[in-house]
């Protein structure tokens, strides 16, 4: 008698494997803990941390809003960073009202001859079904991103294109967003002024 594979050639080997623990690999946005910095982003190191602030939000579609903001920008050694953001409405007493956007994603600094540049790209994505390629410079503590590339599903609103300008100024993290979309040109649509509280 063949073995139990043979018996049933649609049964993989890993199948029965014993459990797998927890990933094995350190994330950090503190630079004083886990994995060293790849040397490709030394020109975005001061980007590394957990940041909070408040910003005022605005487009022709819809009515100007306040809101607060989280942003988490970690790495794990190798030569990109992950991006993370979240941000809520705030009422007129700076109360919480709802969640608001969310996207995830990554900056990768543009390798020559495993040197990085100054040119960057930006892979972001939402849960409201837009995903934008962002290409950009970095020009000192200043990024500046513009849309190459915009993918929607079906169901997404029409976004088309959009600009983004962020800053280390004075130990906090400021940034502008221009957004084209529902049949608009790039207009402004976020600023924000995050300070570091981790990392």
């Amino acid at each position: 008698m063949g073995s139990e594979r043979e018996e049933n050639p649609l049964q993989p080997p890993w199948l029965n494997a014993p459990p797998v623990e927890e990933y094995p690999f350190e994330e950090s946005h503190d630079l004083r803990v886990g994995p060293k910095l790849h040397p490709a982003l030394d020109g975005l190191l001061p980007y590394v941390g957990l940041w909070r602030g408040r910003g005022k939000g605005g487009f022709p579609t819809i009515e100007d809003f306040d809101y607060a903001q989280e942003i988490r920008i970690s790495h794990d050694g190798r030569p990109f960073l992950h991006y993370e953001s979240r941000a809520w409405i705030l009422d007129e007493q700076s109360k919480p009202v709802r969640p608001a956007g969310r996207e995830v994603g990554w900056w990768r600094p543009v390798l020559v001859d495993g040197r990085a540049t100054d040119e960057l790209e930006a892979l972001l994505t939402t849960p409201t079904g837009v995903m934008e390629l962002h290409v950009g410079k970095r020009t000192g503590t200043q990024v500046e991103f513009a849309t190459d590339a915009v993918i929607r599903t079906a169901t997404a609103k029409e976004v088309t294109g959009g600009q983004r300008l962020f800053g280390i100024v004075e130990g906090a993290l400021l940034y502008a967003q221009e957004m084209a979309a529902m049949g608009h040109g790039l207009t402004p649509h976020l600023s924000a002024r995050l300070v570091r509280v981790g990392g």
